[in-house]
């Protein structure tokens, strides 16, 4: 058997273009679908596999490890940038869904068998304008309590939100306040049972993210993101270190040696590995043992398209650490139109009980893919009241 070509198929889908990986292979009808959807860079990551096709097209496509060696050690650089690891992910997990379907068996079960019975997921509720934080602070937050029960009131017991605002590197109580508004809006709207988690999506400087930690510690967050850039490795394992509330961050990180050195540091107590961004199952098995080792939980990183869905729940059903998986449910009307699961979800909860089919589970309609072509994406830019540039 023999990798005949790689295509992919680029889908407009509002907020970003998903980019689908196929695999093609020489036995007729066998193909592996995977995922390299990368916001603002999708034209990078579409040339970037096509770069790779020729280190692959004629090898053998069971045998991801030898073939993830390859994209990750030829052509001279290493896979470390986010855009070579993104094109070397989508592939990798193309592969791994050829591997399960000329086995006859869901990748869980390659992987070792389920460790347990369904994956819990939670939704993302999104952010506020800086504007909205500081000029109407009562309206924002309740706007959060509004989005926080339709979450529950959707059959979700655990939700995100990014209720702290950008700041600059160093601020008064103000921004502190009204990022504890909006916390306490939404633990008053959906009460002690309901787990609410916090993105600061990496915008406070390491100062300002402990500040925003220790007010919001008392409302028993399910974990604090982001709260500084990952890079600050030292001051994500103080905050860490300095809170109640358990830290979370990944998402950014390509590599296993940045992993390691943020779980040696105990910067996280959760770490959110992106399966489309750190090489795809075959890299993100190593660093799940890595957690393992050092005791940390493992909760991915997931607002992509649907194989990258899929490719996070398997991944939750054979990874012993794992805790909950991030979904996007309602992104587009047609989601379902463009992908058809193996997996079902169970409203009430919102757990995912395992796929049943080979591989990933899921089937790709390439002609609903063809409505939605690639577009531009939202060019978003944020800048401090003084004008400088801030982290969006």
């Amino acid at each position: 058997m023999k990798i005949r070509k790689i295509e992919t198929l680029v889908c407009h889908a509002r907020m970003r273009n998903w980019v689908f990986v196929k695999v093609v292979t020489d036995q007729p009808g066998l193909i592996g679908w995977g995922e390299a959807t990368l916001e603002w860079h999708t034209r990078s990551i579409v040339g970037a596999i096509e770069d790779m096709a020729h280190l692959l097209v004629g090898e053998d496509p069971t045998r991801p490890e030898h073939l993830w060696q390859m994209m990750y050690r030829q052509h001279f650089w290493h896979g470390h940038g986010i855009v070579r690891a993104t094109a070397i992910a989508g592939i990798d997990l193309a592969l791994w869904d050829i591997v399960g379907k000329v086995a006859g068996l869901p990748l869980a079960k390659v992987f070792g068998g389920p460790v347990r019975d369904y994956v819990r997921t939670y939704c993302h509720l999104g952010g506020g304008k800086m504007e909205d934080f500081y000029q109407t602070p009562a309206d924002n937050a309740k706007r959060f309590a509004d989005l926080a029960l339709a979450a529950v009131a959707d059959g979700f017991t655990a939700f995100k939100s990014m209720a702290v605002p950008s700041t600059m590197p160093i601020e008064g109580q103000k921004p502190v306040r009204a990022a504890e508004a909006a916390v306490a809006a939404m633990r008053d709207a959906v009460g002690p049972d309901i787990d609410i988690m916090v993105d600061c999506h990496a915008r406070p400087s390491p100062a300002m993210g402990l500040k925003f930690g220790k007010a919001l510690d008392p409302y028993g967050l399910y974990f604090f993101e982001e709260p500084c850039w990952p890079e600050c490795v030292d001051g994500l394992a103080k905050i860490n270190a300095a809170l109640t509330t358990p830290v979370a961050s990944g998402e950014r990180v390509t590599n296993l040696e940045a992993f390691k050195e943020m779980f040696d540091k105990r910067a996280v107590e959760i770490c959110q590995l992106d399966l489309t961004h750190c090489g795809g199952f075959t890299a993100a098995r190593r660093v799940a043992a890595l957690a393992e080792a050092h005791r940390i939980a493992l909760a991915p990183h997931n607002p992509q398209g649907p194989v990258s869905t899929a490719a996070s729940l398997e991944f939750g059903f054979s990874q012993p650490s794992y805790i909950i998986c991030e979904t996007v449910h309602n992104d587009v009307p047609w989601r379902a139109d463009v992908v058809q699961e193996g997996f079902t979800v169970e409203k009430k909860g919102r757990i995912v009980r395992p796929n049943t089919k080979p591989g990933l589970g899921i089937t790709i309609n390439e002609k609903a893919v063809k409505k939605h072509p690639f577009q531009q994406e939202i060019v978003l830019r944020e800048f401090n009241r003084d004008g400088a540039v801030t982290d969006w």
